[in-house]
């Protein structure tokens, strides 16, 4: 077991990325979690649990945390440890999340962020925004410190970082699929040639999926857009956007659910579409920030995304599958309503192969190989 992988919140999108790590290694790794719930007592004092549980061994090589974790304060507190190679995965980073009311006790979460990349030797993000956001936002963030102020810290940081994007296993959904866009599935990736573009056994999260896909509910529960005029219905795993933040939200619920980590409660939130049009939610509701991959697998079961353009979702979809203004967003549903044809026989013209664990697996056991170090 030379990988050591450790995820502070074992839920949503890092438990699917810890799960699928963990299935591929097999052997040569060992996992060590906590649960996904109190997000900012996780990324306060993981590295203290972490360095009481996490087991000795001279087999480690690669050390893989997200971000969640105070990587300096784990490695501070197991030499041990400190000596493997550091990857730093950053699911989110707090640098570029917002928050409804600023207080200073939120500066440690991105401050133990900033300090994880620099003990870290490999710092990997799951898109190009999400690495941007987050390196070109450390200057104004150090401003907050009142004097004596660290200085080119974004320098220092940048050559370390990568983006390798969330690996999704895509499930076998040929059974649900109407005919035309599964001849559009099977020209994409091959299917009918290769037996392992998608594999059918796929992960526990995708075979629940797979076996509720048959009702409207069910798709609701796994986060897939249902593609039929006038409703929308999504997951939402990550943060508010820059452009939003919940107004109904108290004063102690904002601060509590300002995080990339949301209770799985606060992840099932529902569109309506009459107070988008108005531009009222589109002020109010979240959006995902740094990867949606619940939009990926949803374009990749046959449905129609349509996203704003901004964030992320430019980096993903082409652009006639962006809206700019809550007016184009209307615009584009009235269009649909009269004309459903459109949603139910359009083929995706964008990739999601590239977005595949067939794809994305060998960078991933590239990163995660043993570089030999003299000091082991």
């Amino acid at each position: 077991m030379s990988v050591l992988l450790i995820e502070a919140f074992y839920g949503g999108s890092h438990k699917q990325l810890m799960d699928l790590l963990q299935e591929e290694l097999r052997e040569d790794c060992v996992l060590c979690t906590l649960p996904a719930k109190k997000w900012h007592w996780k990324a306060r004092t993981a590295a203290l649990y972490f360095m009481q549980t996490v087991p000795a061994s001279t087999n480690y090589r690669i050390l893989f945390a997200s971000s969640v974790l105070n990587l300096a304060e784990l490695a501070a507190l197991r030499p041990d440890l400190a000596k493997l190679k550091k990857v730093l995965y950053f699911h989110e980073n707090q640098l570029a999340y917002p928050v409804q009311k600023c207080q200073e006790r939120d500066f440690q979460y991105g401050y133990n962020q900033v300090l994880s990349c620099l003990v870290a030797d490999v710092v990997v993000f799951n898109s190009a925004f999400n690495m941007e956001s987050f390196l070109t936002s450390i200057g104004k963030f150090m401003k907050l410190i009142p004097d004596h102020r660290p200085k080119d810290l974004e320098k220092i940081i940048r050559p370390k970082c990568q983006v390798l994007y969330f690996p999704v296993r895509f499930p076998d959904v040929s059974r649900f699929m109407p005919e035309h866009k599964l001849a559009h599935l099977e020209k994409v990736i091959g299917v009918k040639s290769n037996g392992d573009a998608y594999r059918s056994e796929g992960l526990p999260g995708q075979q629940k999926s797979r076996a509720l896909m048959k009702t409207s509910d069910a798709r609701r529960e796994s986060g897939l857009c249902e593609a039929q005029p006038g409703l929308c219905t999504t997951q939402h795993e990550g943060p508010p956007s820059p452009l939003t933040a919940p107004a109904s939200l108290g004063t102690s619920e904002a601060s509590e659910s300002t995080n990339p980590c949301q209770e799985e409660d606060k992840q099932h939130l529902t569109f309506n579409l009459c107070n988008i049009a108005s531009g009222r939610d589109y002020q109010q509701r979240p959006l995902h920030v740094a990867w949606p991959h619940r939009w990926v697998e949803a374009v990749y079961c046959g449905c129609y995304p349509l996203c704003p353009k901004a964030l992320v979702y430019p980096e993903i979809f082409p652009a006639e599958y962006l809206y700019s203004t809550p007016e184009q967003l209307f615009k584009r549903l009235q269009n649909f309503c009269k004309r459903p044809d459109i949603v139910r026989k359009h083929l995706y013209k964008g990739e999601t192969a590239g977005f595949s664990w067939a794809a994305l697996g060998g960078k991933f056991r590239s990163l995660l190989a043993a570089e030999p170090r003299e000091d082991l």
